[in-house]
C-alpha cells in the first residue's frame, strides 16, 4: 500500500484554503509548479523541467528548488492551522545535495512540530529520472502563524 494512502485526509475546507491560497501565489504560478498532494502536516509540490527555471548546466535552478521547498513546508504547517489564521515564514535552511535533475523535481514539507504560534517543518525535495527518485535537498523551516487580515 502507498505511503500516501495510508495517511489521513485534510478536510474539504482545509484543501480548498490551502489550494485556494497556493493558486494566489505569483511565483508557483511563474515556474509552473503545482500542489499535488494535500494531507494534514504534509504538501507535496511538483515543478516540471522546463528551460524558464533551468541555470547554466541545464538542471532546474537551485532557486526554483528552494522556492518550492519553502512553499510546501509552509502549506504543510497551514493544514494545521485555524481557519481565521494565514502563514508566513520566518525562516529556512536548505542544503543542496545533488544536481536537480530528471523529468520533474518533487518538494515535501512536513511538519516536525506545531505550536500555537511557531511551527517547525522538515524540506525535503526529490528529482525524478525515469522511476529511479533522489533526495537533491534538504533543509528545516520555521513558520508563524498570524491572523488574516481581510486583504490576504
Amino acid at each position: 500500500m502507498e505511503e500516501q494512502a495510508l495517511e489521513e485526509q485534510v478536510s474539504p475546507e482545509v484543501r480548498a484554503r490551502v489550494q485556494g491560497s497556493f493558486d494566489r501565489q505569483g511565483l508557483m504560478r511563474h515556474l509552473g509548479a503545482r500542489m499535488t498532494h494535500i494531507a494534514p502536516g504534509r504538501v507535496h509540490i511538483t515543478l516540471p523541467r522546463a528551460a524558464e527555471v533551468s541555470q547554466q548546466h541545464g538542471y532546474i535552478h537551485a532557486g526554483a528548488t528552494s522556492a518550492i521547498a519553502d512553499s510546501a513546508g509552509g502549506y504543510a504547517a497551514f493544514t494545521l492551522f485555524p481557519e481565521d489564521s494565514t502563514v508566513l515564514t520566518v525562516e529556512y535552511k536548505i542544503n543542496l545535495l545533488a544536481p536537480a535533475a530528471g523529468d520533474h523535481i518533487e518538494a515535501v514539507g512536513t511538519v516536525l512540530r506545531s505550536g500555537r504560534t511557531l511551527t517547525v517543518c522538515q524540506l525535503q525535495v526529490f528529482s525524478q529520472v525515469g522511476d529511479r527518485k533522489t533526495l537533491i535537498a534538504t533543509g528545516q523551516q520555521t513558520l508563524i502563524c498570524l491572523e488574516s487580515r481581510p486583504d490576504h
